[in-house]
């Protein structure tokens, strides 16, 4: 039988074109074309079939949901051949991330692999050094946390003191194992976009500069690789968000940093498609192509991203909000009469409102576009460009609404790249109901520790 790795995790290359019947030359060479092995000793024909589960247990065509290519390529959305190619490279980014969240120690799915054929294979990353490959192994995120944990232990029951150049020494090396972490989810993202030959520029929340790919890429990609990073020790969930554009062709003749930071800077309006991937007890991907929301679980005996919540509609009103509120005295006058109001049933809405609040934006967001309600964040913290302009299309599209408390979030022209504002997203009714209060962004930050 199969790799069961493989299985979970198979690359684009590994699609059955036979399957989604589609007769467009790229979408076929994107199936046939890439044959990046990750490592596994498979049959041509188990490489080929995305519907084998075990030997005995097949599950035919009918009995399948859509998987995200096929609904992409045929299942309504008909985003066109490019679009397609870029949404299966980037599912396949995610899908990698994934096994490394769940496992960080795990160095088969740490490892960037060494390009495969020639030219510039998946592990192809940009020509600075220090984007080179690099195994997780050197040091990983999970093991020098525990090793601080371990050390602190150790030293209480053995009565002994670290000095303060070994607590130094420790603290020092969990940060670079935490830098590398995350330095391994956007060079993964980074490596399949450059792979799909579909994009031209990359704008990262952990680069300084967008990263110019391709002249010919007709595609933008903002993303932030690993949203929520910090609670990974804690196995809460986190979550990777994304924005796509189309390149602004008026830019081409200006310089490389000009045309790859303008391009960077579109307004959320002009999104073509966003979304997020949620890793948590199931992973999902959540997508708008401007025709609706759209939920894909991840099929664990296939390996295949499967539409499970097709058109989801945020409810028009929720019971819920999801903010910090240990900030709570932070906050101006009408945000503290808003919460205070709705948590005593004395709102628009006469029940009591719930407080759920993971810090995991992601998280909280997909709840709340489940249940409804608001999720917030009111000081200046959230990004434009990789966290507010994506969700707010998502939102958008379900149903809902995102603003910064007064303005509509897609509105904004971001005139910096890692440019931070609040961030109000939820259920219509509520959203309307908060920002009826004169004042809920909070313009006092005085700064946490954490």
């Amino acid at each position: 039988m199969a790799s069961s790795a493989f299985l979970l995790y198979p690359p684009p290359g590994h699609l059955n074109p036979a399957s989604l019947s589609l007769t467009s030359p790229a979408i076929r060479s994107l199936c046939h074309g890439l044959s990046i092995s990750n490592g596994c000793a498979m049959r041509r024909t188990q490489l080929l079939s995305p519907r084998v589960v075990s030997k005995t247990s097949p599950s035919p065509v009918s009995e399948r949901h859509l998987t995200l290519l096929e609904y992409v390529a045929k299942g309504g959305a008909d985003v066109g051949d490019d679009l397609a190619v870029l949404l299966t490279h980037l599912q396949y980014a995610c899908k990698r991330i994934a096994a490394l969240v769940a496992s960080p120690f795990n160095v088969d799915d740490g490892r960037i692999p060494e390009d495969s054929g020639g030219g510039e294979g998946i592990g192809s990353l940009s020509s600075s050094g220090r984007d080179k490959p690099k195994p997780l192994d050197i040091i990983s995120y999970e093991s020098a946390i525990s090793g601080i944990v371990g050390v602190a232990r150790c030293d209480e029951n053995l009565g002994f003191a670290n000095t303060e150049v070994d607590v130094l020494h420790i603290a020092s090396l969990s940060i670079q194992a935490y830098m590398l972490f995350i330095r391994v989810q956007n060079d993964m993202i980074l490596a399949s976009l450059r792979n799909s030959g579909k994009v031209a520029v990359m704008a990262s929340e952990e680069d300084d500069i967008p990263v110019w790919i391709s002249d010919h890429g007709p595609f933008v990609v903002v993303v932030d690789p690993l949203d929520g990073s910090r609670n990974i020790d804690a196995s809460i969930p986190t979550g990777t968000i994304f924005g796509i554009y189309n390149r602004l062709a008026e830019l081409d003749h200006l310089p490389v940093e000009e045309k790859a930071q303008l391009n960077s800077l579109q307004s959320g309006n002009r999104l073509v498609a966003a979304g997020y991937v949620l890793y948590s007890s199931a992973t999902i991907l959540c997508i708008s192509v401007g025709s609706g929301t759209h939920a894909f679980t991840l099929d664990h005996s296939t390996g295949e991203f499967v539409l499970t919540h097709p058109s989801i509609q945020v409810p028009p009103r929720g019971q819920i909000y999801s903010v910090n509120d240990a900030r709570y005295f932070d906050w101006p006058d009408g945000l503290r009469q808003y919460i205070d109001t709705v948590r005593q049933g004395k709102g628009q809405f006469p029940k009591k409102y719930s407080a759920r609040y993971i810090c995991s934006l992601v998280a909280d967001f997909h709840r709340t576009l489940v249940y409804g309600g608001v999720v917030m964040n009111p000081r200046d913290h959230l990004r434009l460009v990789y966290e507010a302009n994506p969700l707010s299309f998502l939102i958008e599209h379900a149903g809902g609404r995102g603003s910064d408390g007064k303005t509509r979030i897609l509105s904004f022209q971001p005139v910096e790249l890692h440019q931070r504002l609040p961030l109000f997203l939820g259920s219509i009714d509520d959203m309307n109901e908060l920002e009826s209060y004169d004042s809920i962004q909070q313009k006092i930050n005085p700064g946490y520790d954490v």
